[in-house]
């Protein structure tokens, strides 16, 4: 087949009934009698959610908004450990930080524009509006990414204490952008029972979402970690470019398409797309082990 930038075109009524029987299967193969999942506010939630309600009927899925804030004793609790952790790395480079002031990280702008390593900046912005940013170390990143990784793993923890309470598996919303570059974390989003949405490309997320009627609110909301105080999207802080151009490259690059066809069908310069297949290849190997069940000798002792 050709290559073009339309070859991610769903038929969306097909695509539904597959992705339905998939999860009723699931759910009689797991012996389970129903879904628990979280619900950001995000579209790959609300999509995983419609799905769910859709294959097993509203009666039998279970959809979390989760805490952080003084909602309730135990988020509280961990609010507070968790801002401290993140407090302690942060002020390694800006001392004057405090829980008045608003974090997110970001990667260089456009990635198909320039050549550039992918460095984190960190950006506080204070109470009055002042941002200062700061290209970060190793030792500071790995700080703050543990501190807010912590953040999604002690969300699976909620969302496991309600499935096995009430014999429910726990739903999964990555999708396959996220999926091949690696954008989830271990045992955190990345820990569930089933990833209903794993084989589709944002893009096709969004389609299948209008398709199924998911609010505009959702619809138009820009796609986020949900993970920094100071709003941030998912192209600032991972991609480096719109996922309108993201998947069909990623596509192109899963799939082994020429260059040549891909300049071709994208109206994009050779540089440009064998910039984005270095990144790709780059971001999918630094993240093979979370793609991966632990390495064991099991195996070989076989």
């Amino acid at each position: 087949m050709k290559f073009k930038k339309e070859i991610l075109n769903l038929d969306c009524h097909s695509e539904v009934e597959r992705i339905c029987s998939f999860i009723k299967q699931q759910t009689t193969s797991l012996k389970r009698d129903g879904i628990v999942l979280g619900l950001s506010g995000g579209i790959d939630s609300a999509l995983s959610a419609s799905l769910c309600v859709k294959a097993l009927g509203k009666d039998s899925v279970l959809g979390l908004i989760l805490p952080e804030k003084e909602s309730n004793p135990i988020s509280a609790e961990y609010a507070k450990r968790h801002a401290e952790k993140l407090g302690i790395a942060i002020r390694k480079l800006f001392p004057e930080y405090n829980s008045d002031c608003k974090i997110k990280i970001t990667l260089p702008g456009d990635l198909l524009s320039r050549d550039s390593y992918n460095f984190f900046t960190l950006n506080i912005k204070s109470r009055n509006g002042d941002v200062k940013s700061c290209r970060l170390n190793k030792a500071t990143l790995n700080g703050i990414v543990a501190a807010t990784d912590t953040k999604q793993r002690m969300r699976m923890m909620q969302l496991y204490y309600y499935g096995e309470m009430n014999n429910y598996f726990v739903c999964g919303t990555t999708n396959r952008s996220e999926l091949v570059q690696g954008y989830f974390v271990k045992y955190g989003d990345g820990g569930v029972d089933i990833e209903p949405i794993a084989h589709l490309y944002k893009t096709q997320v969004y389609q299948i979402s209008r398709y199924l009627g998911v609010a505009k609110e959702i619809l138009d909301r820009v796609p986020s970690p949900d993970t920094f105080s100071f709003q941030v999207s998912d192209e600032e802080f991972y991609y480096r470019m719109p996922y309108d151009i993201l998947d069909p490259l990623l596509y192109a690059w899963e799939n082994e398409v020429g260059i040549s066809e891909v300049c071709e069908a994208l109206n994009l310069e050779e540089q440009q797309v064998a910039r984005a297949f270095r990144d790709f290849a780059a971001k999918y190997n630094a993240t093979k082990h979370l793609r991966q069940s632990p390495p064991n000798l099991l195996e070989t002792s076989r």
